[in-house]
């Protein structure tokens, strides 16, 4: 018998219609014969609305009362799931994380996974129930509730797929698939039936919010394959698979692009051994995470200038960094940007394909945006442009790639 987990977001569980919709869902898969668990999400909007309230009761909350409050949400979704469940004739049942148990570390609102116990709920599948996991939350070392941070229902889906040996995860969401890039903009995006598991992690590092960063990487580790589907389409998502899955790789797979940089340019930078070490050292101390990085040589006696990324909800810390060692590192003056956008190519192609890097960069060329800054990985190149070129980049690239949908 197959067995499947099934995790539903918060707009496939918006409303008691929705929810019901989900159930049928489950309801036909088991039908159809398959093992079925249940991960969910609070309802579309409800997280947000704890959230503030726990801000408006005081600012600088308890952290642990916090996760008491918060992962009540999914607590309400998944009795709720179990009641329409029962009253469309299927045996089902929901679990908290702390019954099950889901064990975390001690980190609240931002707990990683170490451990799930899956022996109860093995015993209810075998006996044909449907268990409904809350998802996001999990039990800490103090006998607390923690909570995943954000979006962590993908994680606690993607983990409890793991434990139980499952299949497949299918996590249910408003989008109905990976595609080659955000549809929103480039309308000729075509929707991926596969992608690999380092590419998806690629493209969610990078912008794609299809997917959570930490549920692709326990994929990734653990061998499950996940399927993004829309709850509101009846139709076959994109599945993430190991590499070797792919038969035939395209050379190019997708563009992913993000406004969450910032760039910083250090002007006259004194031309002495370890000038970068003096730039990049007190930014590393403060737990700075710096990105691109582009180095030029001034005039002005070999003084360097150079330019660089980070965080955007980082940058008033990281001038401040900077701000304080001035006299250590002999700079002139500071600059910054924050109107900048990172487009990305991802490809698992570019391991064994040459001319990805010039490609890109002559269809920029053509189209008049110049390139602020570039990085690169095995399967990934990346550039800083200006946020105003942001959809003409996309398009060009997108065409360029020939990732365009036939008409």
């Amino acid at each position: 018998m197959t067995r499947i987990v099934k995790k539903f977001g918060g707009t496939s569980l918006g409303d008691l219609s929705r929810i019901r919709r989900a159930a049928e869902r489950v309801a036909a898969a088991r039908q159809a014969g398959e093992e079925v668990a249940v991960v969910v999400s609070a309802m579309a909007g409800e997280t947000n609305r704890l959230v503030a309230l726990c801000r408006e009761a005081a600012p600088l909350h308890d952290a642990r009362e916090y996760d008491a409050v918060v992962a009540s949400g999914e607590q309400v979704s998944a009795g709720l799931f179990a009641i329409v469940l029962q009253s469309l004739g299927v045996p089902a049942r929901s679990w908290a994380g702390w019954q099950i148990p889901i064990r975390t570390d001690d980190r609240h609102s931002a707990a990683l996974i170490s451990e799930i116990e899956t022996a109860a709920l093995q015993e209810r599948l075998a006996r044909g129930e449907v268990p409904v996991v809350t998802g996001f939350q999990g039990l800490g070392p103090d006998n607390r509730i923690t909570t995943l941070g954000r979006g962590g229902s993908d994680t606690s889906a993607v983990a409890l797929a793991a434990a139980l040996r499952a299949d497949r995860c299918d996590i249910y969401t408003d989008v109905d698939g990976v595609y080659t890039t955000d549809p929103r903009i480039v309308t000729r995006a075509r929707k991926l039936a596969r992608i690999s598991y380092e590419e998806m992690l690629e493209m969610a590092s990078l912008g794609a919010k299809v997917l959570q960063i930490r549920s692709v990487a326990l994929a990734m580790t653990h061998g499950v394959r996940v399927q993004v589907l829309s709850s509101f389409a009846d139709e076959p998502g994109t599945l993430l698979v190991n590499e070797d899955e792919i038969v035939e790789q395209e050379l190019v797979t997708g563009l992913a692009y993000s406004h969450n940089d910032a760039v910083i340019t250090v002007y006259g930078v004194p031309p002495r051994p370890g000038r970068v070490a003096d730039v990049f050292g007190p930014l590393a101390d403060a737990g700075i995470v710096v990105d691109m990085i582009v180095q030029s040589k001034t005039p002005a006696e070999g003084a360097a200038e150079i330019t660089f990324t980070v965080p955007r909800d980082d940058l008033a810390r990281a001038l401040d960094v900077l701000g304080t060692a001035r006299e250590k590192i002999g700079y002139s003056r500071l600059e910054h940007n924050t109107d900048v956008v990172k487009i990305s190519v991802i490809g698992i192609g570019m391991r064994s394909h040459a001319g990805v890097a010039n490609t890109m960069f002559r269809t920029l060329a053509e189209k008049g945006i110049p390139i602020l800054a570039i990085s690169t990985s095995e399967i990934k190149i990346s550039v800083l442009i200006d946020a105003a070129y942001t959809e003409l980049a996309l398009r060009a690239l997108h065409s360029a790639y020939d990732l365009d949908a036939a008409e």
